[in-house]
């Protein structure tokens, strides 16, 4: 079996494979590489050692069976039979859904996760998006710390098991979307560093020095991360990747990474004849990053939008703190725009940044299935202080507003995990770092970051105690018992007619017209012949809807149609479809 490395920087590469060492060769055609063979079978330990230093794992390492610090293995992909024909998957009309194995169930595994896959077909979904798969230190965690962008976690069931998941999730008719990270690697474990330049301290991110994306050596370290998504894709058939903070993949060659890689994946499901796509994660509401290559953007497909959850969230529950500020003047106001123009930031001033921020959506060119639109997230539930849900701070009824607004307005809607039945287990921040030090200062920082908003350090769960991960963990005997089992209902209704009536997924901004009363708490908007109304006060509200006959199509508590005067008296803390005929 042939082996290689790319190890730029050092004048000696031994092979280290079954316990036994040989020198690796330069490769005379690729610069920096270097190349070697052993006898080698599926499951060959190996690792590379450079200049007579220790032996470390393969920076392309497919798996890490005794953890991030230990050898990697050898992974025979063509050894796994796959058993579902599968064709893909496409992103417009699709309804996603965000699940973490370690929580999703208790034994928070992907073959426990596979045997619950029945549940979210009968919710509706199309596609579950699996948050960050790669090795990390310990057993649970979130998983955005990870060391090795081409392995499984092995704790999860590794590689086998993630193509026994998507073997099954395809067989049941769902698409599968991984969550990968680019913009860092985790604090423990990254080896990266003593192979080549994978960063550079010209630029800086949250995590510390970035990814080398435009210095000397770019051009390796784009191919490492290019050549892992496609991996993801093409050797476990997933059909798109979420990709984390696409903000802080710092960039400033003539062409983005972001092009790159887009450019890439799009080659990839023309050959292989199924769709393929990417979702960013963005915080720069920069309409290039989802505009195609041949109108002069970037390429990726689609991107989360957090502009409708945090009007949504500040309509909701009142919050003002941090980034809600922004949207708290006028919280439904702040909801109509997005449903109309995709982004509340367009350029205008964010009193959070200190600036102004984003730039307009050219409604024309853009399809609103591009947006992801979605009331909870891992990032907006596990990063409150408690974990705490929405349904820990609104009532039933506002919680079947959220998801109305979700799953009938014109964005590509996606649920984080428990949602759909108001769990009510929080999801909250965990980690099972092996470095005491690093544990000690995971834990502090926490408490400090909340302490500065007024919270007291008892009050904020420690992160490495196992107790916080297996609160987190979904009950799955609640959707069977009420008030659970209502909400459940109601997600179910709302997808079903998502699926029903072709104006819920008609991906054209310009045709939602919006009405609000701020002061009375209602909001209303049209979708071709559709009329939906949440209506957030406590009390009755009278939303004119027109004159033109109507019909109830799901309401979430009893309502007379509209009367001849048009006039749709709404239940307070309620919502409702209709259709107009």
């Amino acid at each position: 079996m042939q082996f290689e490395v790319w190890a730029p920087e050092t004048d000696r590469v031994t092979l280290h494979c079954d316990g036994v060492a040989q020198a690796m060769e330069r490769d005379p055609e690729r610069a920096g590489w270097w190349r070697g063979a052993a006898g080698a079978r599926d499951g060959s330990r190996y690792g590379f050692a450079l200049d007579d230093g220790p032996v470390r794992p393969d920076p392309r390492s497919r798996r890490q069976p005794d953890g991030p610090d230990g050898l990697s293995a050898v992974v025979d992909h063509a050894r796994y039979a796959w058993r579902s024909q599968w064709s893909g998957r496409p992103l417009p009309g699709a309804v996603l859904y965000e699940l973490h194995v370690g929580t999703y169930t208790p034994e928070g595994t992907l073959d426990a996760a596979a045997e619950r896959l029945d549940h979210l077909v009968r919710l509706g979904i199309t596609h579950v998006e699996l948050m960050p798969l790669c090795p990390f230190p310990g057993r649970h965690g979130w998983g955005y710390d990870g060391v090795a962008p081409w392995a499984v976690h092995e704790p999860y069931g590794g590689p086998e098991a993630l193509k026994r998941f998507v073997d099954r999730a395809h067989g049941l008719g769902l698409g599968v979307v991984l969550d990968v990270v680019h913009n860092h690697l985790g604090p423990s474990g990254n080896y990266l560093p003593t192979y080549g330049p994978y960063f550079t301290d010209r630029h800086h991110t949250p995590w510390g020095v970035a990814v080398n994306l435009d210095a000397p050596g770019s051009d390796e370290v784009r191919g490492y991360f290019v050549g892992s998504a496609l991996a993801w894709l093409r050797d476990y058939r997933i059909d798109g990747l979420r990709l984390d903070a696409v903000h802080a993949l710092v960039d400033t060659r003539a062409c983005h990474f972001l092009e790159k890689l887009s450019t890439a994946v799009d080659a990839l499901a023309e050959e292989s004849d199924r769709p393929l796509f990417l979702i960013a994660e963005t915080d720069l509401n920069d309409p290039r990053i989802i505009t195609s290559r041949a109108a002069g953007g970037l390429g990726v497909h689609a991107q989360w939008n957090d502009d409708f959850h945090h009007a949504l969230h500040t309509a909701l529950t009142g919050e003002s703190q941090g980034y809600y500020a922004d949207f708290a003047r006028d919280p439904l106001a702040a909801v109509a725009k997005t449903l109309t123009g995709g982004y509340f930031h367009d350029g205008t001033y964010s009193s959070f940044r200190g600036r102004h921020h984003g730039r307009r959506l050219d409604r024309s060119r853009v399809g609103a299935h591009r947006l992801l639109a979605y009331t909870q997230t891992h990032d907006q539930v596990g990063n409150r202080a408690r974990g705490d849900r929405l349904a820990a701070l609104v009532s039933p009824g506002l919680l079947a507003c959220a998801a109305t607004l979700t799953l009938t307005g014109p964005f590509t809607p996606m649920l984080f995990m428990g949602e759909e039945w108001a769990a009510g287990t929080p999801w909250q921040y965990f980690t099972d770092h092996t470095d005491p030090e690093l544990a000690e200062a995971v834990r502090r920082g926490r408490r400090r970051e909340f302490a500065a908003h007024g919270w007291q350090e008892a009050d904020v769960p420690d992160p490495q105690d196992p107790a916080t991960r297996d609160r987190s963990c979904l009950d799955w005997s609640e959707p069977d018992r009420e008030p659970h089992a209502r909400v459940l209902d109601w997600y179910r209704r709302l997808i079903a007619l998502r699926r029903e009536r072709p104006d819920l997924t008609d991906p054209g901004l310009t045709g939602t017209k919006v009405a609000h009363d701020s002061a009375a708490r209602w909001l209303a908007f049209r979708r071709g012949d559709l009329r939906i109304a949440v209506n957030l006060g406590a009390h009755e509200a009278a939303i004119p809807l027109g004159g033109r006959p109507a019909r109830v199509l799901a309401a979430w508590a009893p309502v007379a149609a509209p009367g001849a005067d048009g006039v749709l008296r709404l239940p307070g803390e309620s919502a409702v479809v209709l259709v107009q005929e």
